[in-house]
């Protein structure tokens, strides 16, 4: 098990780490605004596979195999962050599934959501460099690694999904203050923006 000790330190510097503003707290803020806190927690379940994923990888070594081939993992970053792009440009034009309509439907599919999620977390660079200067010394390397990584892997997904509920029920809060005056327009404009910012942040990045 993970001492007491380096669980202090862990939470609180993790827990900071997740607060701050990146690639997939935006996306929650701005699906929580487009689509509402119930569905945007399908985009949640794929981010936190996604970063689960990142977080093992990191630790089984499997950063060096993409470190390795860099072209393949900038073009999987290329191509979601062209996708989240094009959401977004949709959005802005109030065009697409998850454009805020007059009568507030959406029909966004449950597999498209934890896509978005899955995608973001895993072609994000600085989720797999924080994993890779994070994780490592926390982890004492004269104790079972799997029991290790199971308690701090599950601090990061409270963590992670705490701080992403946040987030989307900060632009579900967004959403209805702007929709008092009828402006959806306006609503998908700034979900739309932020969904292109995320999607650029994503291919360059």
């Amino acid at each position: 098990m993970v001492d007491a000790a380096v669980l202090w330190v862990f939470i609180p510097t993790f827990l900071f780490v997740s607060a701050t503003p990146g690639m997939c707290m935006t996306l929650a803020l701005t699906l929580g605004m487009s689509v509402g806190v119930r569905r945007t927690l399908w985009m949640m379940i794929g981010e936190l596979a996604g970063v689960a994923l990142v977080a093992i990888a990191a630790v089984a070594g499997l950063a060096a195999v993409m470190l390795r081939y860099p072209d393949a993992f900038a073009l999987f970053k290329l191509v979601g962050g062209l996708y989240l792009a094009y959401l977004g440009v949709q959005l802005w034009r109030s065009r697409g599934r998850m454009a805020i309509q007059a009568d507030g439907q959406q029909d966004v599919g449950r597999m498209v959501l934890a896509t978005q999620g899955f995608v973001t977390a895993v072609a994000n660079p600085k989720g797999w460099a924080f994993m890779i200067a994070l994780l490592p010394p926390f982890l004492n390397a004269d104790k079972p690694l799997v029991p290790q990584m199971a308690v701090l892997l599950s601090i990061i997904m409270m963590t992670e999904f705490g701080c992403m509920l946040a987030y989307a029920s900060g632009g579900k809060t967004l959403r209805h203050f702007l929709n008092q005056s009828g402006n959806i327009r306006l609503m998908n404009r700034i979900a739309g923006t932020l969904m292109l910012g995320v999607g650029v942040w994503l291919a360059l990045g």
